[in-house]
């Protein structure tokens, strides 16, 4: 985290250059005898650097944007990049969601010492202003045309196909409140619309749901292992290799080289993945997040023709209470190296207990798989 003091040196620096060329600005007008319109007494302008910033802290980013528009001051102070790369590291962690089109380009992690050259590279206020949740939502909030709701509306008339998605992932296994069981029982949340009879290739269709009463879904489960080999996993805190994928032989690496070719027709079929990602702090090392990447690579392979389909992670931990923390949902997209997809992805922050930010995530999956809501 970039310290508040490093912020504070950068404002009084703007500042000090502000009213030194102000000075000299009086200095030029006395001397040719023309009058001083600047405003003196009490103001904003006059409050120490240090509340100033502090000030600055409480305002949301329109706020801030609106404040900039107050004087030429006001303006240079708010520009400062300074200050924008300590509200982005401040603010990251706190974020529940982050997609392909808000992934902040830019370190988690701040220093005691400025790089020049970064700072110049990038537009901190502008990057900030792109990723964070507030601005975001109020760019892709935009009322659609009259054009596009008739056609919205016919569209809504022609039966579409229902929408499948495989969900897989450690979450689903590793967690001690399993989110699969909650979401079958939370039919106020999620209400079942029936357990198709249909297989793919073997392996069962998975549990239709209703969205907003209205759009049905799919969701395949692929656990990687069986039940009884998933609970004395869980309880021994064991790592076991996932069924899913192929591996090297006379190996003990958990890097997955291909899928187990029982499951290409079903990710052939599929309309998109959700992926469940252990976000607990309590999680194992940097060493699974690469086996975990490697598995979502694996499933979103072209050659089966997974290109396009989207991927929706849940960055899911049991509870949350004041004595457990979660991983933020930027440093899950970070360690899972989703940047690197060309598919579109999404990261959502899920408690598997409440079911908290479930329904943000499915909406996110549905409009990128084609269906209107």
């Amino acid at each position: 985290m970039l310290s508040r003091s490093i912020v504070v040196q950068s404002l009084r620096s703007i500042r000090d250059r502000f009213f030194n060329t102000r000075r000299q600005r009086n200095d030029q007008s006395d001397a040719q005898d023309v009058p001083n319109h600047d405003v003196t007494g009490p103001s904003l302008d006059n409050l120490l650097v240090d509340m100033q910033f502090l000030i600055m802290t409480f305002l949301s980013p329109q706020d801030l944007c609106r404040l900039g528009g107050t004087s030429t001051y006001w303006r240079s102070m708010v520009k400062d990049p300074v200050l924008w790369k300590y509200f982005l590291l401040r603010d990251m962690p706190l974020w529940q969601s982050v997609d392909h089109l808000s992934m902040p380009q830019v370190k988690l992690t701040g220093t005691s010492v400025l790089d020049d050259s970064e700072m110049q590279q990038i537009n901190y206020m502008a990057e900030y202003l792109r990723v964070c949740p507030a601005c975001r939502n109020q760019w892709r909030c935009q009322p659609s045309s009259t054009f596009e709701s008739v056609t919205s509306f016919f569209q809504s008339l022609v039966p579409v196909a229902e929408p499948q998605f495989a969900m897989f992932g450690p979450g689903l296994e590793q967690l001690e409140v399993s989110l699969m069981n909650k979401i079958m029982h939370s039919h106020d949340v999620l209400p079942i619309a029936g357990i198709p009879q249909r297989q793919i290739d073997g392996i069962g269709s998975g549990i239709s749901f209703k969205y907003k009463d209205q759009h049905r879904f799919n969701i395949i489960t692929l656990y990687s292992i069986n039940r009884t080999e998933r609970e004395r996993a869980r309880l021994e805190q064991l790592s076991l290799r996932s069924k899913l994928f192929v591996y090297q032989e006379d190996s003990e690496c958990n890097m997955p080289l291909s899928l187990n070719p029982m499951f290409n027709e079903v990710c052939q079929a599929v309309n998109g993945f959700i992926f469940v990602a252990n976000a607990e702090t309590k999680r194992g090392s940097n060493r699974e997040w690469e086996e975990e990447s490697a598995q979502i690579r694996v499933m979103l392979d072209p050659l089966l023709g997974a290109v396009s389909q989207p991927i929706l992670v849940l960055s899911c931990v049991s509870r949350e209470t004041a004595d457990r923390r979660r991983i933020p949902c930027v440093t899950v997209a970070y360690q899972l190296q989703l940047s690197s997809l060309c598919n579109p992805w999404m990261v959502q922050d899920t408690t598997a207990e409440t079911l908290t930010g479930l329904l943000d995530g499915i909406d996110w999956l549905l409009r990128h798989s084609g269906v209107k809501l």
